[in-house]
């Protein structure tokens, strides 16, 4: 692991090293997870050739923030880009962007805004622009509750935004796994899913967009490897935005597999995925070294 700083944050970096490994990835949590939940994910990454890096996005995992009650998402969006720009200013090596559950929109903005990432992989594009996406965004009442509420949280005040609430109270943490002993370990983890949101966080998030339009999305490739018995998010509320990315593309479904894809056949093509992204990434960086 090491440590990066940015602004009057430490972010911890968990590195998965690979010798010799000729691409690398940044995979990116969600708002139930953080790098050491994920470390799983990387070590079947490291095995297809990948060196790995996952950060510990402000306000989980073991960064250190000074002033917890005043993180937005926007500053999630600018953490993540500048550290795409520190890692690729001396490194030529292709980097794919990976991003887990709500990770995955947040990767899209990163790598539509720096221009640096080969290539994006996202197991959901969770647009809380898009009213479709809402029942995953609350846990009472579901889209109606949050059409009501959010003309309230849009005036959400310094005061009022400074106020926490466990996650598992706003969203439907339960349904972030399928199997319930995982699902539970998520509930109850103080660096991840059992960690309490601000509300002024969560209002940031829900009133945020794309950092681009996705018809004006033209690199770098896309793939959506959607979770096939996803319950939280189905690869319904992921497919509208995705249909109208306008970059090469492809969508691949992780068969049995839910929200936390630990299932088989989805873990398993999950791997192959990687592995396939790997090798047309070096055989494109391979065309471009012969003159």
């Amino acid at each position: 692991a090491t440590w990066w700083r940015w602004r009057d944050a430490n972010v911890h970096i968990a590195r998965a090293s690979k010798p010799g490994a000729r691409v690398r990835m940044v995979i990116l949590h969600g708002g139930g997870g953080h790098a050491d939940a994920l470390w799983p994910l990387a070590a079947l990454a490291v095995a297809q050739g990948y060196e790995v890096l996952l950060p510990d996005l402000p306000g989980y995992g073991r960064t250190e923030v000074p002033d917890l009650g005043g993180i937005r998402y926007q500053d999630w969006v600018d953490c993540v880009s500048d550290l795409l720009r520190f890692e690729t200013a001396n490194d030529p090596r292709p980097l794919v962007l990976a991003g887990a559950s709500m990770g995955g929109l947040l990767a899209y903005s990163a790598a539509a805004r720096t221009g640096v990432v080969s290539h994006l992989l996202a197991t959901c594009f969770l647009d809380p622009s898009d009213e479709v996406t809402w029942p995953a965004l609350s846990r009472w009442g579901g889209a109606t509750a949050l059409r009501m509420l959010r003309p309230l949280l849009r005036h959400v005040g310094p005061r009022l935004g400074r106020v926490r609430l466990p996650l598992r109270w706003l969203v439907p943490m339960k349904m972030i796994a399928n199997h319930p002993d995982l699902a539970r370990l998520c509930l109850t983890d103080p660096r991840g899913g059992g960690n309490r949101v601000h509300l002024g966080f969560l209002a940031s998030f829900l009133f945020s967009e794309p950092e681009r339009a996705p018809e004006a999305f033209q690199s770098p490739p896309v793939t959506l490897v959607h979770p096939g018995d996803d319950r939280w998010t189905p690869p319904a509320m992921s497919l509208g935005f995705f249909d109208r990315i306008a970059a090469p593309k492809r969508y691949v479904v992780l068969e049995n597999a839910g929200h936390f894809p630990v299932e088989d056949p989805g873990l398993g093509t999950l791997v192959e995925v990687m592995n396939e992204v790997r090798g047309a990434l070096l055989a494109t960086d391979q065309a471009r070294s012969i003159p």
